[in-house]
């Protein structure tokens, strides 16, 4: 054998040994990171889930804000319409009500608001 086989053959031989020792390194890579790697796969997983059904609630929530602020808009005008229309039904009541103070009588204060009382009410 000559010198040049030697260094061949020595050199195929560190080549099978790096390419072993790389086989060997992967496979211990492997066996050590692949729990790892499922464990994230899986929070991955349960996280996407979670996000699509805080996605979900959120847009319902926003849904409903959005018919409670109607809601009370609309409760609002009925009120001012409310309040309008007991305006209105109560304006003969405060003109009578303001006959009845600006009317004079003398005498007993009592005898007096029972006669003005009677009066308004055609007694």
């Amino acid at each position: 054998m000559s010198s040049v086989q030697k260094l061949a053959g020595l050199l195929v031989l560190a080549v099978l040994l790096l390419a072993a020792g790389a086989g060997l390194g992967v496979w211990l890579a492997a066996g050590h990171y692949r729990p790892l790697l499922d464990a994230a796969q899986d929070d991955l997983a349960t996280t996407k889930a979670g996000r699509a059904s805080l996605e979900t609630l959120a847009a319902e929530q926003g849904r409903k804000l959005g018919d409670m602020v109607l809601a009370g808009r609309e409760r609002e005008q009925r009120a001012a319409q409310a309040q309008a229309d007991a305006r209105e039904l109560a304006k003969p009541d405060y003109a009578a009500a303001n006959r009845l103070l600006q009317e004079r009588t003398g005498g007993d204060q009592c005898a007096a608001t029972t006669a003005i009382i009677d009066q308004e009410l055609g007694l």
